[in-house]
């Protein structure tokens, strides 16, 4: 799941919501700080009610990603998309295309749930803007014991850019993609890449039900 799937329950609840993307927005600052179970576990009773609310995002965030990953569903569809995203990339032995099957599910299933209730979207966003980033950098900080001091400026960005809009259109979703790629240390899209996108994007909405249901 990505941001929205993951948040779009809470958009009236910036620490659920900011919790529920807490995993992803440090994956993007420091893919070594990794929010486990175990630390947000017991702060999901704290007599600090954002302390509470953004552990209780967390663990959802977790519970979502661990049966969502074990569908049937995910599996069919990540394994299509990557012979699609192969199809187009045949001289490719990399991680790639295995990679990019498991992310464009994720970003296209955020697309058809931002595409039924645009509006939801821009409350989740209104939301991200009440959200203290300095708080939640602090509280991360201390329950690793390690600094989350970029979140102090990514969280504003994020809230900012709005980049889930660009998901909906095929050229954006491609450019958002390579900055992925970039990140990761992974070779730029070749440029037919935004020849699958149509049939992805229909698979994805084919099977959408599925998706968010495990059925």
């Amino acid at each position: 799941m990505n941001y929205f799937a993951h948040g779009r329950h809470f958009v009236d609840e910036p620490y659920l919501l900011a919790g529920s993307a807490l995993p992803d927005w440090l994956s993007v600052i420091d893919r070594r700080l990794r929010l486990r179970t175990r630390h947000v576990g017991p702060l999901a009773d704290s007599d600090d009610p954002r302390v509470a609310s953004l552990a209780r995002g967390v663990l959802r965030h977790l519970r979502d990603d661990r049966w969502f990953h074990e569908t049937r569903a995910f599996a069919e569809v990540s394994l299509g998309l990557s012979a699609a995203v192969r199809s187009v990339a045949p001289q490719d032995d990399s991680f790639r295309p295995s990679f990019l099957g498991h992310v464009l599910l994720e970003l296209l299933l955020d697309a058809e749930l931002i595409a039924e209730d645009p509006d939801r979207l821009v409350g989740y966003y209104r939301t991200c803007e009440r959200i203290d980033a300095r708080f939640v950098a602090d509280t991360v900080s201390r329950v690793l014991d390690r600094s989350a001091e970029p979140l102090t400026t990514w969280i504003p960005r994020f809230s900012q850019e709005g980049f889930l809009w660009d998901y909906s259109e095929d050229e954006k979703l491609c450019y958002r993609l390579n900055q992925v790629m970039r990140r990761v240390g992974l070779a730029k899209l070749p440029d037919s890449f935004i020849d699958i996108l149509p049939d992805a994007r229909r698979e994805v909405r084919r099977r959408k039900a599925e998706l968010l249901t495990g059925g």
